[in-house]
């Protein structure tokens, strides 16, 4: 489990997300849903509720416990901005996580992106021992492929049809950044 918090820009910390954090994402999801959705799965309409964030953070907060999470949010003054999830852990011989992302549309072009995936990718190597962090974009999600580029990630592939984005199956882009070369 990360607990560490970080500074990732002089008004805006990442830290790991708490239960305490429904009614914040709940607001700063409803305020984004539009800029996210072309991004996203078709979320439906509780989604946007206290009630359904934090029927999420439980699930998200109990994998982390287990290992096979990390979770956290973006908190510029109280109010999210952001949140950023290391998923699908993997130990043993993988040692790998998979990275996803969002920014709210009022602070894209602050460079937040970039210092919280790489924040994540120090947390995967130094705090989870993880040898590998993957993550994926749609094929013209320009700006989020760049994010990745400046984090050191590298594309790897492309996969058909890979996720169910915004009422359809999407093709993404695939990429990795590997972290060091530690034994597991």
């Amino acid at each position: 489990m990360i607990t560490e918090t970080a500074r990732i820009a002089p008004d805006v910390v990442m830290r790991p997300a708490a239960m305490e954090d429904a009614d914040g994402l709940a607001r700063a999801r409803l305020r984004n849903r539009a800029h996210l959705d072309r991004w996203e799965p078709v979320r439906a309409e509780d989604y946007f509720t206290s009630r359904a964030q934090a029927a999420r953070l439980r699930v998200q907060l109990e994998e982390s416990r287990a290992g096979r999470m990390a979770p956290w949010v973006l908190d510029r003054e109280g109010e999210i901005v952001g949140a950023l999830t290391l998923s699908a852990i993997a130990l043993g011989p993988f040692r790998s996580g998979t990275l996803g992302y969002w920014i709210d549309a009022d602070h894209i072009g602050r460079g937040l992106a970039t210092a919280a995936v790489t924040r994540a990718c120090e947390a995967a190597d130094t705090e989870l021992g993880l040898h590998r962090v993957e993550a994926n974009t749609l094929l013209d999600n320009v700006p989020s492929q760049r994010v990745l580029t400046k984090c050191g990630f590298e594309e790897y592939g492309v996969a058909p049809e890979y996720l169910h984005i915004n009422g359809a199956w999407r093709d993404h882009r695939l990429f990795q950044r590997i972290l060091n070369d530690r034994r597991p």
